[in-house]
């Protein structure tokens, strides 16, 4: 019997704790009719949402792990109307997925893969995928941005920060972002196009509100993008919330009209909050970029964005923040890593 080595995530009971263990799995013997079999030849990580797995009862059990993959068709099924064997895929695995991106070989839904331009290499193809997505989710569907916007980015020198400063300054947009580190602030005033204003909040000197209103001249950012908010301001906030925004001074820049994309589950606006935004006429919206996997409804929409963030990749006018490839025996630790929030740059195993 033939059998391939996956990652795969083990939830603790409570499906709080997360350890990660290399398994043998069996692949399946019959190819399903639009069913397409691709050799990985990459895969990038990303954190397990181990509380939204829980809640759709994909768990307790062992949860592939890595599923931004980028590789070459080798076999496709009966029903198969898109794809060719040798032809080079990008594409993200499912929540549902069986598969871990990190065997040699998945089997993959159609609809849930795109062709990967030749310029593109195999580990841009599968660093940039999710991002790329999140990017147009938040800026096109979410708050629909056009050329003249102001955009305030949290958190700018991430992997996702960066694909949406790249996004919004090619649709004519102003974009400021807030850094955690003079290397991160080194970095955005190195990005072109340019970023308008870079904000510290290392020291804890430089004052959120007063930077943007002083760029907006007192109007406000039309769109802001959080990457987290501090919800109260007592001694209860883990250091590690101590650099975010608190969510007052979010709505406090927020411009008449304006709209907040929070990436926050668990987001609380108690009656005052609510009163300011609604003063405003501003709107909340939340990031889960899993919906489109969750729903089948915008199938379409979803195989566009794909297309359009290998093009742009393509075209260079995306240049994602990525790490050094990484071996596949070194997965495990790069793993526990992005599951702790641990790296700073995109992690891809090459394989």
């Amino acid at each position: 019997m033939v059998t391939m080595k996956g990652l795969y995530c083990q939830l603790s009971e409570h499906g709080e704790d997360a350890s990660f263990v290399f398994q043998e799995v069996v692949p399946p013997s019959v190819l399903l009719d639009h069913f397409v079999k691709v050799q990985v030849k990459a895969c990038a990580l990303s954190a397990v949402k181990t509380k939204l797995i829980t809640e759709l009862k994909l768990g307790p059990g062992l949860i592939p792990s890595g599923r931004e993959i980028a590789g070459i068709v080798l076999e496709v099924g009966q029903k198969v109307s898109f794809f060719h064997p040798d032809e080079a895929v990008v594409g993200i695995l499912p929540l549902d997925s069986e598969d871990s991106g990190l065997c040699d070989i998945v089997f993959v839904h159609e609809h849930f893969l795109v062709h990967k331009p030749e310029k593109v290499t195999w580990i841009e193809a599968a660093g940039t995928i999710r991002d790329g997505l999140c990017a147009y989710t938040a800026l096109h569907y979410l708050c629909h941005i056009t050329a003249g916007n102001t955009i305030l980015v949290m958190d700018g020198a991430s992997p996702f920060g960066t694909i949406v400063i790249q996004l919004a300054n090619h649709r004519g947009a102003k974009v400021i972002s807030t850094v955690h580190s003079s290397d991160d602030e080194q970095y955005l005033e190195g990005l072109h196009p340019t970023v308008a204003r870079v904000v510290n909040l290392s020291s804890g000197k430089a004052n959120l509100v007063e930077n943007c209103m002083e760029e907006t001249g007192g109007l406000g950012v039309d769109i802001i993008i959080d990457s987290g908010v501090r919800l109260y301001s007592g001694e209860d906030e883990s250091p590690l919330k101590q650099h975010l925004p608190h969510k007052h001074e979010i709505l406090c820049v927020l411009a008449v009209g304006g709209h907040w994309i929070t990436t926050m589950a668990n987001l609380q606006l108690d009656p005052p909050d609510s009163h300011l935004l609604y003063l405003k006429g501003g709107s909340v919206s939340f990031l889960n970029d899993e919906v489109w996997s969750l729903s089948n409804v915008q199938q379409g929409k979803y195989l566009h964005i794909l297309k359009d963030v290998m093009e742009k990749l393509s075209n260079r006018i995306f240049r994602p923040l990525l790490d050094e490839p990484i071996p596949l025996y070194e997965a495990v630790v790069s793993m526990e890593m992005v599951q702790k929030n641990h790296v700073r740059k995109k992690q891809v195993i090459q394989l």
